[in-house]
């Protein structure tokens, strides 16, 4: 059975280094964002509304969990793998793994919320149906869509 969800390249720079040359609790969350932004760009998302293939494009975290597994030494490749656990009226959660290039180590593992806003009035909005359509095949199985 093929696992749900995408896995995406991330690469860990030195500059994402702590004193020790382990990869930097903060910076889990950057190489999360970084692989999501990534597989939305690839279908046409961009922050700017001109530009965008969809009309949502004011979205929020508003919670993100990490727990971190084994340590990241040095720079390198990595995975991060993501899925949709839920997806709601204005809100969706992903879940995540932050893996091994060759996914033999799961590094990190967790989950993200995010909102779609109203630009104008920063409430929540409903996701559009072109949005919906494009984020389906994250979602697992069992979610509702």
């Amino acid at each position: 059975m093929m696992e749900a969800g995408v896995h995406e390249p991330v690469q860990v720079h030195f500059d994402d280094l702590d004193a020790m040359g382990l990869l930097h609790n903060s910076r889990y969350a950057l190489l999360v964002e970084r692989a999501i932004g990534a597989y939305w760009q690839r279908l046409g998302w961009a922050p700017d509304p001109g530009r965008s293939a969809f009309k949502d494009v004011f979205l929020a975290v508003r919670e993100f969990k990490v727990t971190y597994h084994a340590p990241i030494a040095g720079a390198g490749d990595l995975l991060v793998h993501f899925w949709m656990d839920r997806m709601g009226r204005t809100s969706g959660v992903y879940g995540f793994r932050v893996l091994s290039a060759d996914r033999a180590v799961v590094h990190a593992d967790g989950y993200r919320v995010n909102v779609n806003l109203d630009p104008a009035t920063l409430s929540p909005a409903p996701f559009s149906a072109e949005l919906r359509a494009a984020a389906e095949p994250l979602l697992r199985a069992s979610a509702p869509c």
